[in-house]
């Protein structure tokens, strides 16, 4: 089973708290709110999309990457958190 199945109530909570988002970009800028307004609301989708992205990618590499059951080559324990480490941070 694919983690994203695993996880897909979670992840599609984030994904509707985005779309959620965006309805609110939409709605503002139809109520001609200003460009500050607009700006902070897209940064804030950006930082959402962002932590969705870094769960799949950390879900990603703990399934795939490390586990030596599923891949022969896996990364070891100490690799694979410097790597996830590296995912949050980029994608602060």
């Amino acid at each position: 089973m694919s983690h994203t199945i695993r996880e897909k109530k979670k992840l599609l909570a984030r994904v509707h708290r985005i779309r959620g988002q965006v309805d609110a970009i939409e709605r503002a800028l139809d109520g001609e709110a200003g460009c500050d307004r607009i700006m902070h609301m897209i940064a804030g989708i950006r930082g959402s999309v962002a932590g969705l992205m870094s769960e799949v990618v950390e879900d990603h590499i703990r399934t795939h990457l490390v586990d030596p059951g599923k891949n022969p080559d896996a990364l070891n324990a100490d690799a694979a958190e410097q790597l996830i480490e590296v995912v949050h941070t980029y994608l602060k």
